[in-house]
């Protein structure tokens, strides 16, 4: 067990950023969330280690409080058999007593030993938390500052003219595009405008005339 907590110890306390340097990969986060993966099964191995131990206790709890009752129990009885002059029912009661005393003091020790232990994986277990959460943390900032970097690369591409002519062509392309759209839209607009008036005026022209013949 001794070998296990040290072994887990030591891949939480791994610098995550001297392994990213180690790697040397392109794609940092991705190896990032694999060492993360890696470092909760550690977690959650110990996760499971402290609950085993809690029942540990549990049951040496239980153990150590029946002995001592029995032992309690036994003792009581030895005497009422003292006084009633059973001597063998006295000396039987006697040895169950002295056994079940020894046995709940064996079990006190054992029970402080396994509450010694179960506190010590507490803290570790606490400890790992703490250490995984700021890897998340960390994580987190090193995928802004990724996202920063890669906007900075698209901008840099497009103010770039050196890197950027067809970005440039896109937008001239999108400009002409517009000013062709806005002239037919304005053609369109004054021909329809001019069609409509010229027939307005023929009709109002030929009512004149009707009433000019009507008139005669």
């Amino acid at each position: 067990m001794t070998n296990l907590f040290s072994r887990i110890k030591q891949t939480i306390s791994a610098d995550f950023h001297e392994v990213l340097d180690k790697k040397q990969q392109k794609n940092p986060i991705a190896m990032l969330n694999q060492y993360l993966r890696d470092c909760e099964k550690e977690v959650e191995k110990v996760r499971k280690l402290v609950e085993r131990q809690n029942l540990l206790k549990e049951e040496f709890q239980r153990e150590y409080q029946e002995a001592g009752s029995l032992a309690e129990k036994r003792k009581s009885q030895a005497i009422i058999a003292e006084k009633a002059g059973e001597t063998e029912l006295e000396a039987f009661a006697t040895r169950e007593h002295q056994q079940y005393e020894e046995r709940a003091n064996h079990l006190k020790l054992s029970l402080e030993k396994v509450s010694e232990d179960l506190t010590n994986l507490e803290h570790k277990y606490e400890e790992m938390k703490h250490r995984l959460k700021d890897m998340y943390i960390k994580r987190m900032e090193l995928m802004g500052r990724e996202n920063v970097a890669r906007a900075t690369h698209r901008m840099n591409q497009v103010v770039d003219s050196s890197k950027s002519e067809h970005s440039i062509t896109k937008f001239n392309e999108m400009e002409n595009y517009l000013d062709r759209l806005e002239h037919q839209v304005n053609s369109s607009y004054h021909r329809n405008t001019i069609d409509a008036r010229i027939a307005q005026i023929e009709k109002e022209i030929t009512q004149t005339e009707e009433k000019t013949h009507s008139l005669s």
